[in-house]
């Protein structure tokens, strides 16, 4: 037995082509990650700063203001699905601010590299038999899986709770949770109950809608995949529509950006991390 161990010791370790292949694997799929992945989050950043002060500028314009090629600066926004801001000449009441507010950490810290580190949070209406009803879902930057989601009649804190709590009770805290400055994200009730987490809050600065996008692009197709809503007689049915059409997304839909669905991405990511850390004996 001894010899047996003494010789499993003394041969050499798996490369990584030798992990990828022990796992049943393509080494490009495993390995994947959106190319040159800190460099891109830091024009990212850059273009957001930029936008603060040109909140209307498109690509082209950003481009020369900035100095850098035109197709990489829109590469980039597609990635982080930053759009310049429309103004909607709409008018909105000033009520008493009792919320508030949180500097973006998104902008201080590195891409994540693994899950868990930072979730991004937000919601969107639903048109439902005349009505509006809302959808609120928080997904993994790392790896832009849902990992929480909530649907009510009315876009009240209590939306972005059950979402969270959902996200919270099936895969634990984040170091991170980033939202916009709605009035639901910056309420007492919401930010002393993610602070009591432990996790630190982030939020993008106001009229700064790009610098929450991340969930725009899934929204958008999410929308069109779920087809017509008023064809669900009651907010029951189309809940139990949303569930299976987020389980599609999570598990069948290949992301562009992933080249496959987000919850394999996901495993595959963490069967290479498990199979680099443990000792082979």
């Amino acid at each position: 037995m001894i010899a047996k161990i003494t010789e499993q010791r003394d041969q050499p370790s798996l490369t990584k082509a030798a992990l990828a292949k022990q796992q049943g694997l393509a080494i490009s799929s495993l390995y994947y990650q959106p190319k040159k992945p800190q460099k891109d989050w830091h024009l990212k950043n850059q273009i957001e700063e930029v936008l603060r002060n040109h909140p209307s500028y498109g690509h082209k314009r950003l481009a020369i203001q900035m100095g850098i090629n035109k197709k990489r600066i829109l590469r980039v926004m597609k990635l982080f699905s930053i759009k310049p801001y429309r103004r909607r000449g709409r008018k909105y009441k000033k009520t008493k601010d009792y919320s508030s507010t949180y500097p973006n950490l998104l902008q201080q810290l590195p891409f994540p590299e693994r899950s868990l580190r930072i979730w991004v949070s937000d919601f969107t209406h639903l048109s439902f038999h005349g009505h509006w009803v809302y959808l609120a879902t928080i997904m993994d930057l790392f790896d832009r899986k849902i990992v929480g989601w909530s649907i009510l009649s009315s876009h009240h804190v209590q939306l972005i709770l059950s979402a969270l709590m959902m996200a919270i009770e099936k895969y634990g805290r984040p170091g991170i949770i980033h939202s916009d400055q709605g009035s639901e994200y910056t309420s007492r009730v919401y930010t002393q109950f993610t602070e009591s987490l432990g996790t630190r809050v982030s939020m993008s600065h106001k009229g700064c809608p790009w610098e929450n996008g991340y969930q725009e692009s899934f929204y958008n197709q999410f929308k069109v995949d779920l087809g017509d809503r008023n064809r669900f007689k009651t907010l029951a049915e189309l809940a139990v529509a949303v569930y299976r059409q987020i389980y599609y997304y999570n598990h069948l839909r290949i992301h562009t950006k992933l080249k496959m669905p987000p919850a394999i991405y996901s495993q595959r990511q963490s069967q290479f991390t498990t199979n680099s850390l443990s000792p082979i004996l």
